[in-house]
């Protein structure tokens, strides 16, 4: 006979954590099924382990730039691998744990370590056990895509995980994909001390930024002595000795170059393999993520999906709010939608980028008449005082209502500045409006003061 339940959460990531822990507080009895680590991606490989890195690269960055500051440092600059990898694996331990005793001291909730695979849209065998419930929730994430390019399977190459735990600098280091996870390790293992150079596809680095943001990103990038190819595709890899052949077809012919270590960065797709889908009716798209409704219901009677493995927007905020969406409609019968939900997202290069809304071409081709407004940080005074002027603030308004539609952000703290104009744009506040609101002097966020205040329609 199977193990009852009243809900069965399939993968303990972000979202399937959190929408299980609080199902089973309302009173459901709820089995979570983790054949790995509790915090899936994000929390064990993913944002927690790169931005505490990511900050000991900040350091590094700011040592070698110390005498711009006034600050004279006798020494040579190092990065110790051990070290960082060690405060990385104390942090992320230290959030995992936490998790863990939640839902050890969660009486409704029962946690099950295996791989779960559906025998039917109710069932779920789990090593020698079969688990049924009326409702199951898939949440089984994403991990790094292979792209199709020869020599692939022949070379050892690294992936966004694998490099979070390396106990030297590479030498050299090829990055494949100018995307989020292109960009931050490129720089950050750049600071780190490796020679490193970022093949991109596309036209740009960040294509779903504004050109501008890429603009500024690649400027600084080159600066730091980052050799970024656009327009690039890698084709081939090839053993070398110790190192990696890299060939690439390029606007201008075909590029090659060698490196120590090779990083994937070219996206990411699905966990829906090996997980029984079929046997639950849950269909798939193109893509192979998991089909649902703007209420997360899949194909299937009773199964939903959140999280990476339903496709974009795949982050970890996101993830949680389907997490609470779920819960409020599995628990508390709420009617509950991912329509017009605002999304923002970050990119934690240096500088930072911030991004909530409609860019300005995405307004116009949604039949906006479009005001904009752009500050320079160049030109404020905090940025100055910092040392940090590369970047700006770009707002995009409706211009006949004069609400914000967009807000983009280039610059130092972008990611935590771009919070209020979230707020705003969920808010419908107007660009005079954030215009008129008084910021404190000086600090980053008054920027915004400027470029709500010069909204404008281009001609």
């Amino acid at each position: 006979m199977p193990d009852e339940y009243d809900l069965i959460v399939l993968g303990g990531g972000m979202a399937g954590l959190p929408v299980a822990m609080k199902s089973a507080y309302s009173g459901m009895e709820t089995a979570l099924v983790e054949e790995d680590l509790l915090g899936g991606t994000c929390l064990n490989r993913g944002c927690i382990p790169t931005k505490t890195m990511i900050r000991s690269a900040e350091v590094a960055n700011l040592a070698h730039r110390s005498e711009e500051f006034g600050i004279d440092i006798d020494g040579t600059i190092k990065a110790d691998m051990d070290a960082i990898v060690q405060r990385k694996d104390d942090v992320v331990e230290s959030i995992r744990e936490g998790a863990y005793n939640n839902v050890e001291d969660n009486e409704n909730l029962t946690l099950v370590e295996d791989h779960g695979v559906f025998e039917s849209a109710h069932e779920l065998r789990v090593g020698d056990r079969t688990l049924s419930a009326d409702r199951i929730v898939i949440n089984t994430g994403a991990r790094p895509a292979k792209p199709p390019i020869d020599g692939l399977d022949e070379v050892e190459v690294q992936d966004s995980t694998s490099l979070l735990f390396l106990d030297e600098v590479p030498d050299s280091l090829v990055v494949i994909g100018g995307g989020y996870v292109g960009t931050e390790y490129a720089q950050m293992y750049s600071r780190f001390g490796a020679d490193v150079t970022v093949f991109q596809r596309g036209d740009r680095v960040l294509p779903r930024e504004e050109p501008a943001v890429s603009d500024v990103i690649e400027d600084v990038f080159t600066d730091e002595g980052i050799d970024v190819h656009t327009n690039t595709a890698v084709t081939a890899l090839t053993s070398d000795g110790d190192d990696i052949l890299v060939e690439a077809d390029g606007p201008d012919g075909t590029v090659e170059t060698t490196a120590s270590d090779v990083l994937l960065a070219a996206g990411r797709r699905p966990n829906t393999d090996g997980i029984g889908l079929d046997e639950a009716g849950a269909k798939t798209d193109e893509h192979g993520f998991v089909e649902t409704d703007d209420s997360f219901g899949t194909t299937a009677d009773g199964v939903y999906a959140i999280g990476d493995v339903s496709g974009p927007p795949m982050f970890t905020h996101s993830a949680r709010d389907d997490a609470d969406l779920l819960y409020r409609h599995l628990a508390k019968n709420e009617e509950v939608s991912t329509e017009g939900r605002t999304v923002p997202w970050a990119v934690f290069t240096d500088p930072q980028v911030g991004h909530v809304g409609l860019t300005e071409e995405e307004a116009r081709d949604a039949g906006y008449e479009v005001g904009v407004g752009r500050q320079t940080l160049a030109e404020q005074a905090k940025p100055k005082a910092l040392g940090e002027t590369a970047g700006f603030i770009k707002l995009v308004t409706d211009a006949e209502t004069d609400e914000l539609l967009g807000a983009h952000i280039v610059g130092e703290q972008g990611a935590e500045i771009v919070h209020e104009l979230v707020l705003a744009i969920e808010l419908g506040a107007t660009a005079e409006q954030i215009a008129n609101t008084m910021h404190i002097h000086p600090t980053l966020p008054e920027s915004i003061n400027s470029a709500a205040g010069g909204v404008h329609k281009p001609s």
